[in-house]
């Protein structure tokens, strides 16, 4: 099972994987582990990553990037308005009133949804991912900003779907990279002491996000975020850009925003100089030639005019921070240290901002631009049952505080409840108790609208259906769970009614036991009936459990909690026992639980039509990739072997071949050369293959004569040598050699026939190989003459090799402890030249007389 980590970021990504023990962020096609958030589109198939950048400036029109902060967004937004001014290509509204791209695709013009060129670079990361892990990839774990919400983040979700991946959970960028932070630390505070509290400011390209987060040894905690959604990397470039397109205009006469391809040439060029600057403190110069009009335009920035530049852009820092410091009620001596990553934190300037404010050194201990991915495959690898992981524990925040609007039963009133304030912990889950006589709808919004980066705070409807009031005409008591999702994803997950049971049927399946007080409404809320009243009929939920305990929270506003509304359950009934007096008894009732259907109907969300109908498209456009990639090679493979067999034929091959088939192989190699460029620039891949295929019935003759040339005298040697061996065997067995006495004489005449034919066999093919000349076909191939070696072996080896029968000899003590199976005999001249063969598997060259052949 593969576990990864993606980095969808807004200018570029990165991918972790989880492998030997450890996380590797992989590299993709090009040998760079950064791939541009980049899609272009082509008359027969998409470039994504690196190759779509390179296509940015002559296809800006249908190349498309900067549109991470599209997601979950209307058309009309705007947000979508502003950027839709800043883009090469073209901004559509589509059918469901979100944000689409408008681009010629296969000579057509199409109109892709965010989701679905989000879906396109996945797309890419998940292939370079597979080709580096060498297996599928379907798990995974994905960033998004830390204020993204609801709407934004299931639209990454669907991104997502479309390309078949399982997304096990989105990732704030920052707790990803507290996770990296703290998972390697051996350092760590206990459990029971007090927490390292550590601040990660990340500044990339298009967001600036700061969290402070306690660490304890196996356990991270988010106590708070804060961000700037529209201060980063890029809007000091824009400052360049704007500083740049002046001076052209007043030195040069040009607008550079009067024509696309040059704004996106200065862009690239002040992204570079504002890189160099970080670095450098001199004047950098910056030379563009054949801008515009053919005309080159060259200028000069130093840092310090870089930071008058950006004055304004260096001030927005310190307003996160502050907030971040007043909703967690830090102060600044309470932070241990302070981690930058973000590849705009390289900026001095910025640097120096966060440090002052926090009157310490900043760390850089992460890798900056990779940190987000390494943690992203870090919780995937926590997530997966294939690694075994250091337990290590994670527990995020709600960025936004969230609220529950209901209709009461009186009329003209509403009940609102604050379920989720900010910075509370997620993933969680809470139920609320309503008292209804009929269906129901809630109404999830966000409760501080100003502090939302998104237009729209409703997060979505949820109608509570089938509930009815019990046979007696009580309103029914139904439980609803609310949970914010491992996602962050607000929902109305599940709703109960509880119905009493008879005691005839309290053996039934899922019943359980409550205590109900009989007389639920106490005197001492008489001073304000028309609220108690208005909390009965609303159904004003006053006790919220949690997934694991039970809390307590009050309602909304200047209402007061109501008893009549109070029904604890067994658990918290029995916790009180110990510490309250004795009380009359109270009856049981055995109730059940039935469960309701929830219809929700959320601001953002794909139906599954469209997306379905996103996840066929997307298929399709997979496999267009797939063939005009095997075209490709096709045409690349005629055109690699024309000139490849060209340079050979007037080089290794020119004695393999006959003047006649030179010029006529010649003649079709410069014509199929002339034929790709013209007619054959654009056809199919069939086409492609059989050029190929025509071209090898001439050239691959003249290859396998200059192989067999190369190889057949070195597998001749082999087999004289072999040859040799196995006669000189025979030899020494008919001078009655000793160490040869103990084979069957039968047998040793089967090796003097199978060497007396193999000889004649090598002396025909030798001499019939000597008759032909370079440039015809051999008599004799290599891989006969390797099977005719083989056969040899076969018949001879076996014998030759047989080992003497054991004689039993009485055994000596050996006071030196060594080895008294091995025997050392002084031999003479010749019985050291008749061993040599054994030995070696090679005949001594005083013995080759014994063998009459021809080796030339």
């Amino acid at each position: 099972m593969a576990v990864v980590g993606f980095d969808l970021g807004f200018q570029s990504c990165y991918i972790a994987v989880a492998r030997a023990g450890g996380i590797e962020t992989v590299a993709n096609e090009f040998s760079d582990r950064c791939t541009p958030s980049v899609v272009s589109f082509g008359s027969k198939n998409r470039a994504i990553g690196v190759s779509a950048k390179n296509q940015q400036i002559t296809h800006a029109h249908n190349t498309v990037s900067n549109f991470k902060r599209f997601h979950g967004r209307a058309f009309n937004d705007p947000f979508v308005q502003k950027e839709k001014e800043k883009l090469s290509y073209d901004l559509v509204p589509m059918k469901n009133g979100g944000v689409g791209v408008k681009v010629m695709y296969m000579d057509e013009e199409h109109i892709f949804s965010v989701e679905q060129i989000s879906a396109m670079l996945l797309t890419k990361l998940k292939e370079t991912a597979e080709s580096n892990l060498k297996k599928p990839v379907t798990d995974c774990v994905i960033s998004v900003p830390s204020f993204f919400t609801d709407a934004e983040r299931r639209s990454v979700l669907d991104a997502a779907q479309i390309v078949g991946l399982n997304c096990l959970r989105l990732m704030n960028d920052m707790t990803a990279v507290a996770l990296n932070y703290g998972i390697y630390k051996q350092d760590l505070p206990a459990p029971e002491e007090k927490p390292r509290i550590v601040v990660f400011v990340d500044m990339g390209h298009s967001a600036f996000q700061v969290s402070a987060c306690a660490f304890n040894k196996s356990k991270l905690k988010v106590l708070g975020t804060a961000f700037d959604p529209f201060l980063g990397g890029r809007n000091f470039d824009a400052k360049l850009v704007d500083y740049f397109c002046a001076e052209i205009k007043t030195k040069y006469k040009l607008d550079p925003k009067s024509k696309v391809r040059a704004l996106l040439r200065l862009y690239q060029e002040c992204e570079k100089l504002k890189k160099l600057m970080s670095s450098n403190s001199t004047d950098i110069p910056l030379n563009i030639e054949c801008f515009m009009n053919d005309t080159d335009v060259s200028g000069k920035m130093n840092r310090s005019q870089f930071e008058e530049l950006c004055a304004d852009l260096l001030q927005r820092i310190e307003l996160p921070l502050l907030s971040l410091m007043e909703q967690t009620q830090l102060k600044v001596e309470d932070v241990t240290a302070v981690e930058i990553v973000g590849g705009a934190t390289r900026i001095p300037a910025v640097k120096e901002r966060i440090a002052k404010f926090f009157g310490k050194d900043v760390s850089t201990t992460l890798n900056a631009d990779e940190a987000i991915a390494r943690g992203c495959a870090l919780q995937c690898a926590i997530l997966s049952p294939a690694f075994k992981v250091r337990e290590f524990s994670v527990t995020d925040a709600t960025p936004f505080p969230i609220s529950l609007l209901w209709n009461t039963e009186a009329e003209d009133t509403e009940g609102v409840h604050e379920v989720f304030s900010r910075n509370h912990a997620a993933p969680f889950s809470k139920v609320l108790t309503f008292y209804r006589k009929g269906p129901f709808e809630l109404e999830a919004f966000y409760s501080d609208p100003i502090g939302v980066p998104y237009p729209e705070t409703k997060i979505g409807r949820y109608v509570i259906q089938n509930v009815a009031a019990q046979k007696d005409g009580e309103k029914s008591k139904v439980k609803v769970k609310v949970r914010v999702n491992t996602h962050g994803i607000f929902s109305v997950s599940t709703a109960s009614m509880v119905e009493p049971v008879k005691s005839e049927d309290s053996e039934d399946v899922g019943v359980e036991t409550e205590v109900e007080t009989q007389d639920q409404r106490p005197a001492e809320n008489s001073n304000d009936k028309n609220i108690q009243q208005e909390n009965s009929e609303a159904g004003t939920q006053s006790q919220v459990q949690t997934d694991g305990q039970q809390t307590s929270q009050s309602p909304p506003s200047s209402e007061p909690p109501s008893e009549e509304n109070k029904t604890p359950d067994v658990k918290k009934t029995n916790e009180k026992k110990g510490d309250q007096p004795p009380e009359a008894k109270k009856p049981k009732i055995k109730v059940k639980n039935v469960e309701l259907p929830i219809e929700a109907n959320l601001v953002w969300q794909l139906g599954k039509d469209l997306l379905n109908m996103y996840i066929e498209t997307e298929g399709k456009m997979i496999m267009q990739d797939k063939l005009e990639k095997e075209r490709n090679d096709a045409k690349n493979a005629v055109e690699e072997y024309v000139y490849e067999f060209r340079d050979k034929l007037s080089g290794p091959y020119e004695k393999f071949v006959c003047e006649k088939d030179l010029q006529s192989f010649s003649a079709l190699l410069t014509e199929t050369e002339g034929w790709l460029y013209e007619e054959g620039e654009d056809e199919a891949k069939q086409v492609y293959v059989d050029k190929l295929e025509d071209l090898k019935k001439l050239g691959t003759p003249i290859e396998m004569r200059y192989q067999e040339a190369e190889e057949r005298p070195k597998v001749l040697e082999e087999l004289g040598h072999r040859l040799q061996y196995y006669a000189t065997i025979a030899g020494e067995f008919r001078n009655k050699d000793e160490k040869y006495i103990h084979i069957d004489e039968m047998e040793m005449m089967k090796v003097e026939k199978c060497v007396s034919e193999v000889v004649e066999w090598m002396n025909n093919a030798v001499s019939a190989q000597a008759k032909k000349s370079l440039d015809q076909d051999p008599a004799v191939r290599s891989s006969e003459i390797k099977a005719k070696l083989q056969e040899l072996n076969n018949v001879c080896e076996p014998i030759v090799t047989q080992p003497k029968p054991k004689v039993d000899s009485p055994k000596e003590e050996n006071p030196l402890n060594e080895r008294s199976d091995y025997k050392t005999e002084d031999m003479g001249e010749d019985d050291k030249n008749s061993e040599m063969p054994q030995q070696n598997g090679e005949c001594h060259p005083s013995d080759q007389s014994t063998v009459n052949m021809d080796l030339d």
